[in-house]
């Protein structure tokens, strides 16, 4: 069995019916010297069933606030459909490293949620 990146994603187009394939996707770790950065760690881009599965090496995952970045506007321009968020951000909490975190974003042109999956 191959081992999987700790975080994960996935993006369904609640709107159109289908996944949101295509999607540039940004993963970031609270920065450790200045409380109000970021550090980027990895892009990725969603998969044709919208899933982005490789941004981080397994057993290389450590505890802290992270955030996912997806830039929604470039997939609706794509696809010649307006919105209202050029961007959904999704800030969570690694609180066990050995975990595995799977963020899914259910979205549309003027709405979004999102929550811990398995």
């Amino acid at each position: 069995m191959n081992a999987r990146s700790p975080i994960t994603t996935h993006i369904l187009d609640t709107a159109a019916g289908r996944p949101a394939a295509g999607v540039q996707v940004t993963l970031y770790r609270a920065s450790a010297t200045d409380d109000n950065a970021w550090d980027e760690l990895a892009t990725g881009r969603t998969d044709a069933d919208g899933r982005v599965t490789d941004l981080v090496a397994p057993g290389t995952l450590d505890t802290g606030d992270y955030r996912l970045s997806f830039n929604v506007a470039a997939y609706f321009s794509a696809n010649s459909r307006p919105s209202f968020y050029p961007s959904v951000t999704i800030d969570f909490t690694v609180a066990a490293a050995d975990e595995h975190y799977h963020v899914p974003l259910l979205l549309s042109p003027y709405g979004y949620s999102t929550y811990r999956g398995s």
